[in-house]
């Protein structure tokens, strides 16, 4: 091994690699740069690794848990910088029930089809109204967390519902 890549008494915890990066040409009153690469890495950065390579994995399965998570902060700072914005999202809630009307008029569909039908527009009524409440209120307003957390459920487990079909 090189003396140029040995470090000279330094001490390091058992089982880090030091290498030594001698002083640039001109800079002799600078401290040499030290790097220490541990062998293993930490137990936290493992369980940091496991999760995000399980949520890699399954991120088709856990769209609406994604979409759900960003729509939070984003009504937030809707409301921090425009509270009226709930005004110009509330009419958006209507657009599902006037999806279904069209679409039963054109496609009239069995019994089965006309329940996902009318419970997907209910579904996106109830998510369009809370984005509406929580742009104009607040997200924490009182009753608006509880709506999120069904409409969340009731569109994750939908959603499971129909990609194992």
């Amino acid at each position: 091994m090189s003396s140029r890549t040995r470090s000279r008494g330094l001490k390091t915890a058992a089982g880090a690699h030091t290498i030594h990066i001698p002083r640039q040409r001109g800079r002799r009153r600078s401290q040499p740069f030290v790097v220490v690469v541990p062998e293993h890495p930490s137990l936290t950065r493992e369980a940091l690794g496991f999760l995000g390579r399980t949520l890699w994995r399954f991120r088709g399965a856990l769209a609406p848990t994604g979409l759900a998570l960003l729509v939070w902060p984003v009504t937030a700072l809707l409301h921090a910088l425009a509270w009226w914005s709930g005004l110009l999202l509330a009419p958006i809630s209507a657009a599902p029930a006037l999806w279904l009307g069209f679409v039963h008029f054109r496609r009239p569909a069995r019994a089965t089809a006309s329940a996902w039908r009318v419970g997907l527009a209910l579904l996106a009524t109830a998510a369009l109204a809370w984005l509406a409440l929580a742009a104009g209120f607040g997200p924490l307003a009182d009753p608006l967390p509880l709506l999120w957390v069904l409409t969340w459920l009731i569109a994750q487990t939908a959603w499971l519902i129909v990609r194992s079909r």
